[in-house]
């Protein structure tokens, strides 16, 4: 066959091919699993150098059903009434009855179920909006309905159970008369799933008076979620097969089955305290446990795709809690610190007119504003079907990460108010929990410097992988048949890419085309820039360094914050135009947009400024960013105008933050409440200040304000001073241990209903 070839096969297309073999680099069967779980998107349009942006504002906006609104409007109403974060932290130490009582009747543990089984069958926005407003009122109640939601048997048995699996346990789990648990992290393993060291063993034993072909599975797993109150155990271990019943291979690899925890052998119960949240958490062990073959998700022929199923559920449904969650906690801290910045006062001003606040105040404006339209977005491409491996993994991290900023800001705004635990505190459970969120469904530090870009760079592509496929063909002649009809594509397209980055850095984006007019139109222009650039420099580092890029974290990790950035300001743009471009926003949009090209274009910076070849780095960044970082950030006006959008009661603030539980019994209602009185009161209070007059009887006692003007800003006044103050306790009430011959009181607010904001 040899015979066969060109001479451009020969002598370019072999020699190429061998090369390439040469620097590859070794990838296992996991990674290999790993990369081809889930679809491209958006996130192909940005890697490859040139967005179709038609494609991105074309696509449909989901619209909730009426069914669906109805329980976001009723039973959730109802479970944030009586989901009291306090009480359920503090008091209860757990997930009360009443709560367990609402979740299971309510269908909450069923929402991806289909209705054929009993569940709700939502739409992947529809439950989005649940969670953020369950996460409103608390993480750790939030939890027990992501929990059965997301990764778990649930999920897991839709995308690859048996049918009589599926008709088993689905309605089972939607009513609640199983409590699912998916049991991944082993003791020694953390986020390197595929070195667990839970075992199973290919064995027959007597199963309910007959000899059934089974395994024997010792397990020792910690961390998981639901844990000690589950009945149905997922389970994630390693099946091997030393007496070779099942066939020549011994190690059969990563395997899932689904364990009644009622069964000999299985250890469930004790519990962790993660980070003094009250959801259920725990290890659970499992000593010589025997599973017949028909407990294997998806049955005897799932054996060994554990791992590639576990990857594949957490293709879409990284998209959907984990952002649902974190932007529930930026909702919270906008809503909040806009309000508390305007009702608190240092030296007769509002702290909200201080600019040291302001900029605080509008990064947390701008960024929620931003991860809510990512979010949007990602569930867009879900409900059209789509399952974003990249742009799920790129949402889990900044969905957590800027989470942790805007929280961590609003305690800064809050200042004492916030470090005082209490039932008036509303920030201090999302700040105990954010460690969990950063560290569950992938540690952050993993997801940054090696899941976004490297999985991106190459399922992004149009032609690395059928390279790598190629290159791997044992067949060798064959595989230069195959890399022949992809290397010259892959060559124009990478000339194609130098030419239009090149010309596009020259020329700032400024000759670009933009799919809208107006003050929008210039970051569709950046975003053209800065793709050609990532697309260019990213094939450059690929033939510089090959498969040693793979080792190279931090590089991998600012061009994962490009390719991220670049979704997120593509986002924040998206839902400008899907929102019918509402003037008010624009600040917001205009906050959002440029911190997002500043980043992309710095990270882009830092790339070249640590190129590992130095001569080719100083050409490139000639190419490249010739006069620099380019994008900058917002100027003072700019932020000071964001900053004003949360601490006044403004449409764009209401937009901002729709979607959380403001009940009329929540603090989060009585800040509110005081920031508008506060603001309708302006005019009476310059007066006052215009005077140096605090207190309103000496202002009507010299005529300053009128009667009916003293009584209002009493009234406001008070209002503010209860939410200015904090919660005190007696010592018993601290410790739970009452004085002699005295029972220890117990803080518990009152619970009355509520109304969603």
């Amino acid at each position: 066959m040899s015979n066969d070839l060109t001479l451009r096969q020969k002598f370019i297309t072999k020699p190429m091919l061998n090369w390439v073999r040469k620097v590859l680099p070794t990838m296992s069967n996991t990674e290999r699993e790993a990369l081809a779980a889930g679809t491209i998107w958006w996130d192909a349009d940005l890697m490859r150098g040139n967005p179709d942006f038609k494609k991105l504002l074309d696509t449909p906006v989901h619209k909730l059903s009426d069914e669906e609104q109805a329980f976001i409007d009723g039973p959730t109403k109802r479970l944030c009434d009586i989901a009291d974060d306090w009480t359920t932290t503090f008091v209860d130490k757990d997930i009360s009855p009443e709560i367990w009582d609402i979740v299971k009747k309510e269908g909450f543990l069923g929402l991806i179920i289909p209705k054929e089984y009993g569940g709700k069958g939502f739409s992947s926005t529809a439950i989005s909006e649940i969670v953020m407003n369950i996460a409103s009122r608390g993480s750790s109640v939030a939890v027990t309905v992501i929990v059965p939601n997301s990764l778990g048997p649930g999920e897991l048995l839709m995308m690859f159970g048996t049918e009589d699996q599926k008709n088993h346990y689905l309605p089972r789990l939607a009513d609640g008369r199983d409590i699912p648990a998916f049991a991944l992290t082993s003791e020694n393993a953390g986020s390197d799933a595929t070195n667990m060291t839970d075992i199973g063993v290919v064995c027959y034993q007597t199963y309910k008076g007959k000899k059934t072909l089974g395994m024997r599975v010792n397990w020792s797993k910690r961390f998981i979620s639901l844990g000690p109150v589950c009945t149905v155990l997922g389970l994630a271990f390693i099946l091997t097969d030393p007496d070779h019943i099942l066939g020549d291979e011994e190690n059969l690899g990563i395997t899932l089955a689904l364990v009644p925890t009622d069964t000999k052998g299985v250890t469930i119960g004790r519990r962790h305290i993660p980070s003094n949240q009250a959801f259920p958490n725990g290890p659970n062990q499992g000593e010589y446990v025997f599973m017949p073959m028909d407990w294997i998700i998806g049955g005897q022929e799932r054996i060994g795709q554990g791992w590639r199923m576990l990857v594949t559920a957490l293709a879409a449904g990284r998209g959907i809690m984990l952002p649902g969650m974190s932007v529930a906690g930026m909702k919270v801290a906008a809503f909040s610190t806009g309000a508390y910045g305007r009702v608190r006062e240092q030296f007769n001003l509002p702290i909200s007119r201080f600019e040291g606040i302001q900029e605080v105040a509008a990064n947390i404006a701008g960024e929620t504003y931003k991860m809510d339209a990512a979010r949007r977005l990602t569930l867009q491409a879900l409900d059209m079907g789509e399952k974003p491996a990249v742009i799920s993994a790129i949402m889990k991290y900044h969905a957590t990460e800027r989470m942790r900023k805007a929280v961590n800001d609003a305690m800064d705004v809050h200042s004492g108010k916030a470090v005082i635990d209490g039932p008036k505190n509303y920030l201090s459970s999302a700040y105990r929990g954010i460690p969990i969120a950063i560290t569950v469904e992938g540690a952050n530090i993993m997801t940054r410097s090696l899941m976004i870009y490297g999985q991106g760079s190459i399922r992004c592509h149009p032609y690395i992988q059928a390279e790598i496929d190629a290159a791997q063909n044992e067949d060798r002649e064959q595989a230069v048949q195959d890399f022949d009809d992809i290397l010259f594509r892959h060559a124009l397209f990478f000339t194609k890419n130098k030419l239009r980055a090149t010309f596009r850095a020259w020329t700032f984006g400024l000759l670009s085309s933009s799919p809208v007019d107006g003050e929008t139109a210039r970051y569709y222009k950046q975003v053209k820039r800065i793709s050609a650039a990532l697309a260019y420099l990213s094939e450059t580092l690929m033939i510089v360094l090959g498969g040693s890029l793979k080792r190279k974290e931090m590089l991998s990790a600012r061009l994962g914050d490009v390719l991220s950035e670049l979704y997120l300001a593509t986002a924040t743009l998206k839902r400008f135009e899907d929102t019918g471009r509402p003037a008010e926003d624009l600040p917001l949009v205009h906050y959002a947009c440029q911190t997002s090209l500043n980043a992309a274009d710095n990270a882009l910076h830092d790339v070249l400024r640590n190129f590992p070849n130095t001569i080719l780095g100083w050409f490139l960044r000639l190419q490249l960013q010739p006069l620099g970082v380019r994008c900058k950030l917002p100027k003072d006006r700019l932020t000071t105008k964001v900053s004003n959008t949360i601490s006044e009661p403004t449409a764009a603030r209401d937009r901002l933050t729709q979607g959380i539980y403001v009940g009329e019994d929540t603090e989060l209602f009585r800040v509110d409440e005081a920031m508008r009185l506060m603001v309708e009161l302006d005019p009476v209070k310059q007066k006052m200040r215009k005077a140096r007059i605090r207190d309103a009887d000496e202002a009507l006692e010299k005529g300053i304000i009128s009667e009916n003007e003293a009584a209002r800003m009493k009234d406001a006044l008070e209002k503010v001073g209860e939410v200015v103050r904090v919660d005190d306790f007696s010592l018993e009430e601290i410790t739970g241990k009452p004085a002699k011959g005295k029972k220890a009181p117990v803080k518990r607010p009152v619970k009355r209903k509520g109304k969603a904001a």
